[in-house]
């Protein structure tokens, strides 16, 4: 597609429990790029430290039309809540773009892709207590 690359993106919070430095997570993504294929000449956005805040996030989605898609650190930086994320999919793949999670080393390129993503995520929300059952959108 090559319409300006991909654009990383990276926490200010802990991912998962754990508080990973900003150049780390840069390295981690640039790595998978490297891997993939995937040019990404965009800076890191850093998403605000204030749980729950997806501002960064949401500036990235409104710029979807001029970038080729997302590279998310961790997919477990998206929101805890099931019907989020999948509006965020329904966005990226609406403006034919994708997301990828760095370190799963997971993409979502099309409508397939999602289930093995939200399978990935619940399971180990649930095997690690994070969330309930109804926090997912499962009930």
């Amino acid at each position: 597609m090559n319409r300006g690359g991909f654009q990383p993106y990276i926490a200010s919070r802990t991912v998962r429990g754990d508080r990973v430095p900003q150049a780390v997570q840069g390295l981690v993504i640039r790595d998978y790029a490297g891997r993939q294929k995937l040019d990404a000449p965009r800076l890191p956005c850093a998403e605000y430290s204030m749980p729950g805040c997806y501002m960064m996030l949401e500036t990235i989605l409104d710029s979807l039309p001029a970038i080729d898609g997302i590279i998310l650190y961790s997919l477990f930086m998206l929101p805890l809540k099931a019907v989020r994320r999948r509006e965020i999919y329904r966005r990226v793949l609406a403006a034919g773009c994708s997301l990828h999670g760095a370190l799963e080393g997971l993409a979502i390129r099309g409508e397939d892709d999602i289930a093995r993503v939200e399978d990935v995520i619940r399971m180990v929300q649930l095997t690690s207590g994070s969330a309930t059952p109804m926090q997912l959108g499962a009930a």
